[in-house]
């Protein structure tokens, strides 16, 4: 039985590793030296993320749902939502409240704030970082 396991167990971590190294890292663009608009529309045009968003905030930002197949990273972490907004850009829909700012982009990681926080620390990024639930973490830039 054990050496079953260990069978088993090998032969997943070998599938795992092409997933790893196909991955797309998205640490150059949340290092927060571009736009809202230009951070949604290349991840829609390299089809990596559903150009439509799933979830519409009401300070504005738009959740776009990464494509099947897409492996996106941030800092190492795993990325499960990307999210956006552009004020008058008809790429982005408009919520009910006041807009989070002019421009805002950023994602959503599987990791803890503490985590994800050191991992970004010294990098020169100036994301802000954001507990949303325990062991999931918003990596967020924004423009006034």
């Amino acid at each position: 039985m054990k050496r079953f396991l260990s069978s088993v167990l090998l032969a997943l971590a070998a599938a795992a590793l092409p997933l790893t190294s196909y991955a797309t890292a998205l640490d150059a663009p949340l290092a927060c030296n571009e736009s809202g608009h230009q951070f949604i529309a290349d991840l829609a045009d390299q089809q990596l993320i559903d150009p439509k968003p799933t979830r519409v905030e009401s300070n504005s930002i738009n959740a776009f749902s990464p494509t099947s197949g897409a492996d996106l990273t941030a800092y190492g972490f795993r990325v499960f939502a990307v999210v956006g907004y552009e004020k008058d850009d008809p790429m982005f829909r408009v919520g009910d409240g006041e807009p989070v700012a002019r421009s805002a982009y950023g994602v959503v990681v599987f990791g803890s704030e503490a985590k994800v926080r050191n991992a970004i620390a010294g990098t020169g990024s100036t994301a802000i970082v954001h507990r949303v639930a325990p062991l999931i973490t918003a990596i967020f830039c924004k423009r006034s």
